[in-house]
């Protein structure tokens, strides 16, 4: 199952959720400013991230700005996850979640690893079709 991590006005969100509706894939939305992300799903998160933090936590957003001398190299994954927890906005938006994969934000090619391998195989078939 697709988790979707949310915030409440993120328009990457909505783009991604429109995009796994239209592929009929079976996902969850988790708004985190309501639902917060224990420490569990932090750790798995970071788990999948190829450049650990540096992935997750937004340059854009003011809290980064607000926040950004505590982001540092020398701080804990504990008080990371602390910081995270009380002030949400520092994550980028969306953070699309299964069981062996991660994409944080939208876009429209990577999203495309949650399709299944069958299908990827088919439309790419199709497109060799189309340029060949």
């Amino acid at each position: 199952m697709i988790t979707l991590y949310t915030s409440p006005r993120s328009r990457s969100a909505l783009k991604a959720q429109h995009w796994l509706t239209d592929h009929q894939l079976p996902f969850v939305i988790r708004n985190i400013f309501d639902h917060p992300l224990s420490y569990q799903e932090f750790q798995r998160i970071l788990r999948l991230t190829e450049n650990g933090t540096d992935d997750i936590i937004t340059t854009r957003a003011k809290s980064r700005q607000r926040f950004g001398a505590l982001l540092n190299d020398s701080l804990t994954l504990n008080a990371l996850f602390e910081l995270v927890k009380k002030h949400p906005a520092l994550l980028h938006y969306p953070l699309i979640i299964d069981e062996k994969r991660l994409q944080v934000g939208y876009n429209t090619d990577d999203i495309r690893q949650f399709l299944p391998r069958s299908v990827r195989t088919l439309e790419l078939l199709r497109a060799q079709r189309l340029i060949a």
